[in-house]
């Protein structure tokens, strides 16, 4: 019994399918534009996306902290909340805490 003669791979005498079936497996796995190479772009892109949205929230958050800098109050407090500014003639006291103490040393 010859092996063509076998009802399994009798469709396989057809060299059009043959041929067919070479060039899916290579559009498909081998070539520059394959299904595995889409895939790998598909999750860059959803990656960007996520950046993408990411930034955008940074910058709305900067827009409104540059919103909020750019009155007078708003100067003002950031110096004294953040530089520990004061106006003349004026006492600041910094009252820390314990536990964050402890903490600003584990982060040192």
């Amino acid at each position: 019994m010859s092996i063509w003669n076998n009802k399994y791979l009798k469709p396989f005498k057809n060299i059009y399918l043959l041929v067919l079936i070479v060039f899916i497996i290579w559009m498909l796995f081998f070539d520059a534009h394959s299904l595995l190479f889409h895939y790998e772009l598909n999750g860059d892109m959803e990656e960007l996306e996520y950046q993408k949205d990411h930034y955008r929230n940074e910058m709305a958050k900067d827009a409104k902290a540059i919103k909020e800098l750019s009155t007078e109050e708003g100067i003002e407090r950031t110096a004294r909340e953040t530089y520990y500014m004061k106006k003349p003639h004026e006492d600041i006291y910094i009252i820390e805490y314990e536990d964050s103490i402890a903490k600003q040393k584990q982060d040192e």
